[in-house]
């Protein structure tokens, strides 16, 4: 049979505890991400990108051009129709095919998915997730108060849609499916081409929108990419995707794809929230695409895929044999299963002490309180192989001291 977890917010929680709760598991990974600054510390626990692999040079030269020759980059204005059309050629590689008027420009993912729970979501309505996820979803969607269902996460194939075609069966009516169908983060899993079809299948079946957060979707290192679940479903799938992975976080520049229905509401939330993304960075990322970009996620590929394998080659070499790990496709996570004995928050603690090596607990990505903490996030996208490498010794050598102390 298969379960899923429904947790609902209490009506009478107020708008500041919601923001405590979930503000809490943010601060918590901010100040990890942080680390990094003390001497001798090694740190898989924060998503940042390399700094190496962000494109200085190149948007240095697309921002002196657009501030030279472009009297509108530090005006208010619309949405630049280029970027737009910039995305939609983006989009092609995932095999989605829009028109820019359906690409709507979001201050990054996060305010997308915000975005998207504003669109979709009812005070109260149910909202429907796998079991550990992204922490910046739960903070979407909190301030609607909404019901949480969740499904598990199989380690091979990503979303157990067998559960979901379970729970709409039984009459549940998410607002929408939250959905990270390639590199997912925290898991570093994948959904199968079965699952994919399946999920999509049961969106229109049912009626209930996906949302596809494609943060990592762009950033795949192996030949057997699939497609984005919007390449498979244009009117049921609402697709998230960002430059903060492939160019540069401080960008705050991403996008919705959404149906020709929802693009004038949507833009109508967009505006009530910050008028617009700035014209300036908008102009920049367009003229750094329009030179050519090819070339860019080559690179930041080959360097991303190096970094994975040595951090599969280490934890191959070095961690116990009780244990077992994702092989992402892409992305920038392992995701990490200890045995049931060891307490991962206590690790993480004892890591940091004893190791130093900052790692981020499988707890803190949790949909739901009171998920056991047996997994590990390690992120391999911010040290280089060498250090990867030491880091993931250490904490073999601590998990082994661990399971032999009981």
């Amino acid at each position: 049979m298969y379960m899923a977890t429904v947790t609902l917010e209490r009506p009478g929680d107020t708008r500041d505890a919601v923001a405590s709760r979930s503000g809490w598991i943010r601060s918590r990974l901010r100040e990890l991400a942080l680390l990094p600054s003390r001497p001798g510390l090694l740190s898989l626990a924060g998503g940042l990108p390399a700094p190496e692999l962000i494109p200085r040079r190149a948007y240095a030269a697309a921002l002196r051009d657009v501030l030279a020759g472009d009297d509108d980059a530090l005006q208010y204005g619309q949405p630049y129709e280029a970027l737009r059309e910039h995305i939609v050629e983006l989009m092609r590689e995932r095999g989605v095919g829009c028109e820019p008027r359906q690409v709507l420009l979001t201050s990054g993912a996060q305010q997308a998915l915000s975005l998207a729970a504003q669109l979709l979501m009812a005070p109260g309505g149910q909202v429907l997730m796998e079991e550990h996820v992204y922490t910046g979803l739960r903070q979407a969607v909190l301030p609607h108060r909404p019901t949480i269902l969740t499904v598990r996460t199989d380690l091979d194939t990503g979303m157990d849609v067998d559960a979901v075609s379970e729970l709409l069966a039984r009459g549940a009516r998410p607002a929408f499916i939250y959905a990270i169908a390639d590199t997912h983060n925290p898991c570093g899993v994948r959904l199968g081409r079965e699952q994919r079809t399946r999920l999509v299948a049961l969106a229109r079946r049912f009626g209930v929108p996906v949302v596809e957060d494609d943060s990592y979707g762009l950033l795949h290192y192996d030949r057997d990419t699939l497609p984005a679940l919007r390449a498979l479903e244009a009117e049921w799938v609402i697709h998230v995707g960002t430059f903060s992975k492939i160019i540069a976080p401080a960008l705050r520049l991403g996008w919705l794809v959404l149906p020709p229905r929802l693009v004038r509401e949507a833009g109508i939330l967009k505006e009530a929230a910050d008028l617009e993304c700035s014209a300036l960075t908008q102009r920049a990322v367009a003229r750094l695409l329009q030179r050519g970009y090819g070339d860019h996620l080559d690179r930041i590929r080959a360097g991303y895929r190096g970094r994975r394998d040595a951090m599969l080659a280490a934890l191959g070499d070095h961690f116990p044999a009780s244990t077992r790990w994702t092989h992402p496709p892409g992305g920038f996570f392992v995701w990490v299963k200890l045995p049931r004995q060891l307490d991962c928050d206590r690790v993480c603690e004892e890591a940091l002490a004893e190791a130093g090596v900052a790692v981020v607990p499988g707890s803190a990505f949790a949909a739901t309180p009171g998920l056991p903490a047996h997994h590990l996030r390690l992120s391999f996208a911010s040290c280089a192989p060498d250090e990867i490498r030491t880091a993931v010794e250490r904490l073999g050598r601590l998990l082994e001291r661990r399971l032999a102390n009981g």
